[in-house]
């Protein structure tokens, strides 16, 4: 069994311990800041805010990820894992309204954290792991990631209401320090990261620095179209934030409360599908099982049109396994075929790619839900990914296999 294979490697386990205790206290902290906003303003705004400022920060990854190739990626994810800790610092001063914006400051510090820790911590394990490894690590960390949505927001909601915030708030700093130690006691191989020399201006200089992940991305003939199909379900992803409130009204007709039912079937599918997603992987490889992980999600969507409670829940699980063994797959498919001094950056383009029309997506949503009929809104959803599935099934044929080296030939070779 490669699990047992990973969690044998003294290495693994600190690192992957690490980041799970990280994990921990980001998911307690996220849930506890709009809760303790909503609190000190009374405004339902005011604490979505929280979400935004947390995410305004996504459009500087590529920079992120070039920082994760120039600087050593161990010694970055210390730096950053302490930088946590000093950031939430400021929580601990807020004692009414007028200190709102101080938390807003503070999410919007911790949302550039996060761009800096995901590209490093992706990278580090290419160097810590062999390749067959890989998909067993990031299906180990996606796993937990998603069982602490379940669990960890009624740790934060219940620490929040017995503490207070500023309780909240030290519970991750203290989680970012115990990360930073173990990441400390790991030895890690990397690789010299090599510095280009400037054979051009400055500005151009860094435009190609800064831009070799997405030229990579666009280069590679089994990236490119992974890109493409992933842009695709990326338009029609972000329906579902403004369709499950629809669901639940008009479909099933409960309260909004039922939702949070909805959300934790979704959450079973996503830890179920994180225990499958490695042996898929190993099995079938990253395109296939990506591909039908979209599949999955089409499912899920198509179920939600119908009024019927065992179906529209069935439907959750499957959009929920579907969502994690997708990003589990393409995530281990980025680290086999990127060049080891590209990591940082492959991975940051990647999520760019994806995010930004996932983010119209939640907007074109928003609007249509208004104008269409919900079970229309869902059903276009579907087809939609559907068709990204197709896509991606067509790429299989220029996807390595296990058994291959992990880096590809690197078609942006001008500035990286």
């Amino acid at each position: 069994m490669s699990t047992r294979r990973l969690l044998a490697d003294r290495r693994a386990r600190r690192y992957l311990a690490g980041q799970t205790l990280s994990l921990v206290g980001d998911s307690s902290m996220w849930l506890a800041c709009g809760i303790w906003v909503k609190d000190l303003t009374g405004s339902d705004g005011a604490a979505g805010l929280t979400f935004l400022f947390f995410t305004a920060p996504a459009l500087l990854a590529p920079l992120a990820g070039l920082l994760a190739d120039r600087v050593p990626r161990r010694r970055l994810l210390v730096v950053a894992n302490l930088a946590g800790g000093a950031i939430l610092l400021p929580l601990l001063a807020v004692r009414g309204p007028d200190q709102v914006p101080l938390i807003y400051a503070v999410m919007f510090l911790y949302g550039c954290l996060n761009l800096v820790i995901a590209p490093a911590q992706s990278a580090l394990l290419v160097s810590l792991l062999p390749g067959d490894l890989l998909a067993d690590a990031n299906a180990l960390l996606r796993t937990a990631r998603e069982s602490l949505r379940l669990l960890a927001p009624l740790v934060g909601a219940g620490l929040y209401a017995l503490l207070g915030g500023a309780a909240v708030a030290v519970l991750d700093m203290a989680t970012f320090v115990a990360a930073a130690v173990l990441l400390l006691t790991l030895r890690v191989a990397e690789p010299a990261l090599a510095r280009p020399e400037r054979d051009d201006g400055v500005l151009r200089h860094w435009a190609g620095e800064i831009t070799a992940g997405f030229r990579h991305l666009a280069g590679h003939p089994l990236l490119r179209r992974v890109v493409l199909a992933t842009g695709v379900l990326a338009l029609v992803l972000g329906f579902a934030e403004s369709t499950a409130y629809a669901v639940v009204d008009r479909g099933l007709h409960r309260p909004p409360e039922f939702l949070g039912v909805l959300q934790a079937a979704q959450g079973l599918g996503a830890v179920l599908g994180g225990l499958a997603s490695a042996a898929a992987v190993r099995r079938f490889g990253e395109i296939r099982v990506a591909a039908a992980a979209f599949l999955a999600w089409a499912a899920g969507a198509t179920a939600a049109a119908t009024p019927l409670l065992g179906l529209v829940l069935a439907g959750r699980v499957s959009s929920g396994a579907g969502l994690t063994v997708m990003a589990i797959a393409l995530l281990t498919l980025l680290q086999r075929t990127a060049p080891e001094r590209l990591q940082g950056r492959v991975y940051a383009g990647f999520e760019v790619t994806t995010t930004v029309p996932q983010t119209l997506s939640i907007g074109v949503g928003a609007y249509l839900i208004g104008m269409l009929d919900y079970r229309a809104l869902l059903l276009t959803e579907a087809a939609v990914v559907v068709l990204a599935a197709l896509l991606l099934f067509r790429a299989d044929r220029l996807a390595p296999r296990q058994a291959e080296p992990a880096a590809q030939p690197d078609p942006a070779t001008s500035a990286a």
